[in-house]
C-alpha cells in the first residue's frame, strides 16, 4: 500500500527534474542547464529503440492514449532523425508507482517510462495511458519528457506535455508560464472511437540554454514554430467578423490559420496580391482553414482612417473569407498584440498554425508563383491523418 510519506517523496523527487536552472553561456555549459532525473533515461534503456513504444500503462487502468508527432532541427521544419526521447509519467491513480523487478534507480520514475528514437522522418509515437494528477495538488496532470541527439554531450527536458482540457491547467500557468522548451508542451485531444490522440511536435534546441546549434534567420520576427500562437483581439474591418474584435485563435483555434502581419513598411501592390492569393486559398479549403491579414502600421494611426482603408481594400479585392483586420501598433497591449513579437521593420510575417500550435512561419516573403506554392504546400503538408477527428466536449 502507498503511503502519504512515499507518495510526497515520489512527487517532490520526480518533479525536482524539471528546474528552472538557466545557466549563463560559459565555456562547457550543461546543454539545457542540468536536469535532476533525465539521467535515469540511460537505466534500462534498451540497446534497439523503434520509433512507436507501448508503455507498461497501456494494458493497465486508464484513459487509453496515443501521443505522436515529428521532431524537428532548430529551423522547426527538417526532421530529426536518431533522437532518443525518453518518457516517464503517473498511473491512472496520479503515482509514479514502481514494480517489482524494476532497477532500485529507476523507481521514482514508476513503471510507465519509455523510450522512442526517431527514423528519417523524425516521427515518433508512444500508446500510453493519460496520467492523473497528483493526489490533492494542484499540478495538472502531464508526461516528462527528456531529449538525447546523437551528437551532443548530455540530454535535456522539454515542456512537459500538458492536456489542454485539464482543469488545473490554466490556474497553474497563471502562476508558472510554460516556457516553451522544444516548443509548447500543451497538447488538444482529439477522439478516435474509445482512444484519445495527441499530437505533440518537438523542436530541438528551441528555448533550451547554451544549446550549441544557431538558427540561420536573418530577420527575426513572430514566435517560433512549435510554441502556440497567442489570443489577441485586433479590430476586424472587413470580412467574416466585421465590427468585432474577435480573437483568431480563441474563436478558430481548432481551424488552420494564416495571419498574414504587416506592419510599419506596406507594400500595397504585394499585400494585394497576397491577399488575392490568400482568399483563393481561404475558398479551397474554407472547411478547415482561416486568414487574416492584420495590419499594424502605427504611423499616423487613426482609428477610423484605417477601418475606411480596410474596408475599401475588401471592397475592390471583393474579399469574402479573409479577415482584414488592424491594431493601433504591434507593441499594443489593449489589444494584446504584443504577444505575437511582431518586428514592425519586417516587411510581412506569416505565421501558419493548427489546432493552435504554429507550424510555419516566413518573413518578408514575395508575392511570387514559388511563394504561393510554398505556402500551399505548408497547408497541406501539416494537415495530418488526424485533423478531422472531434474533440472531447469540455469547457
Amino acid at each position: 500500500m502507498k503511503t502519504l510519506i512515499s507518495c510526497l517523496c515520489i512527487l517532490f523527487i520526480s518533479c525536482s527534474g524539471q528546474t528552472n536552472q538557466e545557466s549563463t553561456l560559459r565555456k562547457n555549459a550543461i546543454i539545457g542547464g542540468g536536469c535532476d532525473g533525465c539521467e535515469l533515461m540511460y537505466v534500462g534503456m534498451p540497446e534497439t529503440i523503434q520509433s512507436e513504444d507501448t508503455s507498461p500503462g497501456w494494458n493497465e487502468k486508464g484513459q487509453k492514449l496515443i501521443v505522436t508527432g515529428t521532431v524537428f532541427q532548430l529551423d522547426g521544419q527538417t526532421p530529426a532523425s536518431d533522437v532518443i526521447i525518453y518518457y516517464w509519467q503517473t498511473d491512472h491513480d496520479g503515482y509514479y508507482s514502481p514494480r517489482p523487478g524494476m532497477a532500485e534507480k529507476a523507481q521514482r520514475h514508476g513503471h510507465i517510462r519509455g523510450w522512442v528514437k526517431t527514423g528519417k522522418d523524425g516521427k515518433y509515437t508512444i500508446r500510453t495511458i493519460r496520467p492523473a494528477p497528483y493526489p490533492n495538488d494542484i499540478l495538472p496532470a502531464h508526461i516528462h519528457l527528456a531529449i538525447k541527439e546523437p551528437d551532443l554531450a548530455n540530454e535535456y527536458y522539454t515542456d512537459e506535455i500538458n492536456f489542454d482540457d485539464d482543469k488545473l491547467l490554466i490556474p497553474h500557468f497563471k502562476k508558472y508560464p510554460q516556457q516553451n522548451r522544444g516548443g509548447s508542451g500543451i497538447v488538444r485531444v482529439l477522439l478516435k472511437d474509445s482512444l484519445q490522440i495527441a499530437e505533440h511536435d518537438i523542436v530541438l534546441g528551441l528555448n533550451i540554454p547554451d544549446y550549441p546549434k544557431k538558427g540561420t534567420a536573418k530577420v527575426q520576427s513572430g514566435l517560433n514554430i512549435g510554441e502556440d500562437q497567442p489570443s489577441f483581439t485586433p479590430f476586424h474591418a472587413f470580412g467574416p467578423d466585421k465590427g468585432t474584435q474577435t480573437c483568431p485563435v480563441c474563436k478558430y483555434g481548432r481551424y488552420h490559420g494564416i495571419v498574414y502581419f504587416v506592419s510599419n513598411l506596406p507594400d500595397w501592390p504585394a499585400i494585394k496580391s497576397w491577399l488575392s492569393f490568400l482568399e483563393q486559398e481561404s475558398e479551397k479549403r474554407k472547411q478547415y482553414l482561416k486568414v487574416y491579414f492584420v495590419y499594424g502600421n502605427n504611423r499616423n494611426y487613426n482609428k477610423n482612417t484605417r477601418q475606411s482603408e480596410l474596408e475599401k481594400l475588401g471592397t475592390e479585392l471583393n474579399i469574402k473569407n479573409t479577415a482584414l483586420t488592424f491594431v493601433p501598433a504591434f507593441n499594443d497591449k489593449a489589444t494584446e498584440a504584443h504577444l505575437n513579437k511582431i518586428n514592425p521593420e519586417a516587411e510581412n510575417t506569416f505565421i501558419i498554425y493548427k489546432h493552435r500550435s504554429i507550424v510555419g512561419k516566413y518573413i518578408d516573403l514575395k508575392p511570387t508563383t514559388e511563394n504561393f506554392n510554398k505556402l500551399s504546400k505548408t497547408l497541406g503538408k501539416t494537415r495530418g491523418e488526424y485533423f478531422n477527428l472531434p474533440e472531447p466536449m469540455h469547457d
